[in-house]
């Protein structure tokens, strides 16, 4: 199948054609020229004006609750949504049910990711059934196709058993995934600590319990000179101590979320269930914190931490309401309605090269002869989704019938274009 993208414009740096107006033929999955004008026969032809082309984007941090809890999400539901929202690659987290901590989940996930629009890259549990008592079959994992390791919505919280992970990673250049929380400050809270959460009458999640960890994990990786992954940083303290640890040179990247930047707080004063997350929305300084280290270049990637739940666990009382949003969707109208000026540059990095580069991840770049593994995006038009018009099963998303700037047009993956409705 031949497929043509007329005059669209390149973004990515890693491109001779950045920032350029191309015609882009694209055969077998393979990126045949790259032209001004090709005059050529295609089999199908994609012209659309503004439309901007960037490497496949990626989401290195997903729950699609699929084995166990098909009844939130499945892998095609998710992928259908993934797709939606213009990622062509993204990383399953391990709290499945079955645990995937074998390299028999690793190759279920991996099965199944075959036959579905995207790329569904498993990561493997570190601990054995997410216990954080023994290391699991990491090398086994690695060696079918786990693509990092973590325990997922359970940061490790064992000193030993982390260090332990981050040397043995090392044998197979891998990566450790953390979401840095230390459950013993907020294993009972249910927002950020502070005034507000006074004056609601809900007991807090201290910022230090996030900066902790990060300090901790951070000495860690020092000692033991491996590759580590933040994600989901919410304070400033954090987002600055990963700053100074770059510049040290130790080898740790980090990811925000698009509701960290989009809500905080104060948005919970009605006490919307929707907004329940960990880690939790924090202040308007945190917020800022985030939105300027996505524009100098200290968060590498955007990961929309997508994370369904039934309606009757977010249709409940605030305490007891379960915590995610299910956000894969509108992650980058989310991201780019709050920072309008981002470049094209910096959302070829965010969202698709600099998770690439970390994970050992093929490259998509937009050079002849490369794989034709693109997302097509237009920073000028604006998306207003509805529960209707979601491909995921659940509707746990505080973004729906929000007026958002910026519109995933579709995507180029597995030899098919994909145009979003």
């Amino acid at each position: 199948m031949s497929i043509l993208l007329r005059q669209v414009k390149i973004a990515d740096p890693a491109s001779p054609f950045h920032n350029k107006v191309k015609d882009i033929l694209i055969k077998d999955q393979q990126i045949i020229s790259i032209t001004d004008h090709f005059e050529g026969k295609t089999d199908f032809v994609f012209e659309k004006a503004g439309t901007l082309v960037s490497p496949g984007w990626v989401d290195p941090f997903v729950h699609f609750c699929d084995p166990g809890m098909e009844n939130r999400e499945t892998l095609a539901t998710g992928a259908a949504a993934a797709q939606k929202g213009g990622f062509t690659t993204v990383f399953n987290i391990p709290n499945t049910q079955p645990i995937t901590d074998n390299k028999s989940q690793v190759n279920y996930t991996k099965q199944q990711s075959n036959h579905l629009p995207i790329h569904i890259y498993p990561i493997g549990a570190l601990s054995k059934k997410i216990e954080g008592k023994d290391l699991a079959e990491m090398i086994d994992m690695y060696n079918n196709g786990a693509v990092a390791f973590s325990d997922g919505l359970y940061p490790v919280q064992s000193t030993l058993l982390f260090l332990k992970a981050l040397q043995y990673v090392k044998a197979f250049d891998g990566v450790v995934i953390q979401m840095p929380i230390d459950k013993s400050l907020g294993s009972i809270g249910l927002m950020n600590e502070g005034v507000l959460s006074t004056q609601l009458g809900l007991p807090g999640i201290p910022s230090i319990a996030e900066e902790l960890i990060i300090s901790r994990d951070i000495e860690l990786l020092r000692y033991t000179q491996s590759k580590l992954h933040i994600t989901g940083v919410s304070t400033a303290k954090g987002i600055a101590m990963i700053a100074d640890a770059k510049k040290e040179g130790l080898q740790v990247t980090c990811s925000v979320t698009p509701y960290h930047l989009f809500f905080t707080e104060e948005d919970l004063k009605e006490y919307n269930t929707l907004l329940k997350v960990f880690p939790p929305l924090r202040t308007k300084k945190d917020q800022e914190a985030i939105k300027k280290a996505i524009v100098d270049g200290t968060v590498d990637c955007i990961s929309s931490h997508h994370l369904p739940q039934d309606w009757d666990g977010k249709t409940i009382e605030f305490e007891n309401a379960k915590a995610g949003i299910a956000c894969i969707e509108t992650c980058f109208s989310a991201i780019l309605e709050k920072l309008p000026t981002l470049t094209e540059e910096r959302i070829a990095s965010l969202f698709s090269n600099n998770a690439r580069q970390i994970f050992n991840l093929p490259t998509a770049s937009l050079i002849e002869g490369a794989n034709a593994e693109l997302t097509l995006f237009n920073v000028n038009e604006t998306t207003n989704m509805s529960k209707s018009d979601s491909s995921s099963k659940s509707a746990n998303s505080p973004f729906w019938d929000l007026t958002l700037k910026g519109k995933i047009i579709g995507t180029v993956v597995k030899n098919t274009l994909h145009i979003n409705s």
